[in-house]
């Protein structure tokens, strides 16, 4: 089973990082919905923290988060697959720089930072919505930051 979970990850992963919709099958979305759920879950956000992290109607409750934490998966707009992709990027990137301690995550999503104006990462993701997420994300992620700045063509 964790190999399967590992290859499939891996597969998301790929076409998440390029933005490409794919015809997941329910089982496949709904793996990607759990791991975004429990990376958010990791950064200790509140409902509706994690309600403007995904760019989902302001009106969504907590029940419908709960729901996707178990039972549903999001929906398969390009927008929410362009913030899980970059979710799942930040995600990845924290887990190579803090190896060592899961909890890095969340303090240093928590944390004023200088290139982020003493701003968190988390304010920032906040305040901007996908741009802040690709900001965040190529704060951490130097071949994202290569690749998004269009020097590797």
């Amino acid at each position: 089973m964790l190999l399967i979970n590992s290859l499939l990850l891996y597969k998301v992963l790929l076409n998440l990082l390029r933005f490409i919709m794919v015809d997941y099958t329910e089982e496949e979305f709904m793996y990607i919905t759990k791991t975004v759920m429990n990376v958010l879950d990791s950064w200790n956000l509140t409902t509706e923290q994690t309600v403007q992290v995904l760019g989902l109607s302001s009106q969504t409750k907590k029940r419908q988060l709960d729901k996707y934490r178990t039972l549903k998966a999001f929906p398969k707009d390009d927008l929410i697959i362009r913030r899980l992709s970059h979710v799942v990027g930040i995600s990845d990137a924290l887990r190579t720089t803090f190896p060592r301690n899961v909890n890095m995550s969340e303090k240093w999503m928590k944390t004023e930072h200088r290139r982020f104006d003493n701003e968190t990462p988390l304010s920032v993701i906040l305040e901007e919505g996908i741009n802040g997420l690709c900001k965040v994300r190529a704060e951490l992620d130097c071949t994202f930051a290569w690749e998004a700045s269009g020097q590797n063509q």
